[in-house]
């Protein structure tokens, strides 16, 4: 399907550039996100890094420049720290107001994380070069090293499923839901994406799940989640830990990597203590 450019995102950021270049203060400008993989639509938000001369950024009022773009309806500091803001039209921006000259130099430590295949769509302005420079580390992909990233995620998987059966044997419904969602699905998504060679969306493993993995893995997917009712939640538990094991097995023989295999037995074990009603028979003393 052609890839139509969304109208509204393609002003605000003709005017974030004609805004930028009339701004003294920024020696650079650099986009991320949908807008510079080609992949915006109508829902697309605005993600941009503001690169603020080091004297100016301490007085640099990342609204007021915000709002030179378009009428804002609301705005705010984001859980780290970052200047987000709605604009009257309902379209999202989201601006890192950082200092140009450390600044800068740390895109280039952003390779493996941030992918800018295009990066002239990328920088919007670049008074000295630096950024342009910098940018271009980040245009060809660096999918993740597999073997260590394999590893790490079953035991992040491991360690969340436990705690997971933990929260349902005590009866926090509400946190076991919200835990599969937050914890437990990002890293087995991750793990799945890197076992079908689809890391494109790494740092957004659940974005367009439904394109990027097999319709088999998308419906193992989709039986990990449910509704926030006690039994439903641990039925999903079971599913998803089903699946997280055969996800393990399969990187283990694809990449040699350890397996905590008596120990996810037990988590299974567990699992099916709990869903038969038996309850969790808590530690061992002594």
């Amino acid at each position: 399907m052609p890839h139509t450019e969304p109208t509204a995102l393609a002003r605000r950021i003709d005017r974030l550039r004609e805004v930028a270049h009339a701004e003294p203060r920024l020696d650079g400008v650099l986009l991320y996100g949908s807008w510079t993989l080609g992949e915006a639509d109508a829902y697309s938000d605005v993600e941009a890094y503001l690169f603020v001369r080091d004297a100016d950024v301490a007085d640099f009022d990342g609204v007021e420049f915000a709002a030179r773009l378009g009428p804002l309806a609301y705005s705010y500091e984001n859980q780290f720290g970052v200047l987000t803001v709605v604009f009257d039209d309902l379209m999202r921006g989201e601006f890192h107001v950082t200092a140009s000259g450390a600044g800068v130099e740390q895109v280039r430590g952003w390779r493996g994380m941030i992918h800018l295949p295009d990066t002239e769509r990328a920088v919007v302005l670049d008074r000295d070069g630096r950024l342009t420079s910098a940018a271009r580390t980040l245009a060809e992909f660096q999918p993740p090293e597999p073997v260590g990233t394999a590893s790490h995620l079953v035991g992040e998987l491991t360690n969340w499923t436990l705690m997971e059966a933990h929260l349902l044997a005590r009866g926090e419904t509400a946190r076991a839901h919200a835990w599969a969602q937050f914890m437990v699905a990002p890293a087995q998504l991750k793990l799945c994406r890197l076992l079908r060679d689809s890391t494109r969306h790494w740092l957004t493993p659940s974005r367009a799940v439904e394109q990027d993995l097999p319709a088999a893995d998308v419906e193992r997917y989709r039986a990990t989640t449910s509704a926030a009712e006690p039994a439903s939640v641990l039925a999903a538990a079971v599913r998803s830990w089903r699946w997280t094991r055969e996800l393990a097995a399969e990187a283990e023989a694809r990449w040699s990597i350890s397996v905590p295999t008596e120990l996810h037995g037990r988590i299974a074990a567990l699992l099916a203590d709990l869903e038969a009603g038996a309850g969790w028979p808590g530690p061992a003393v002594g």
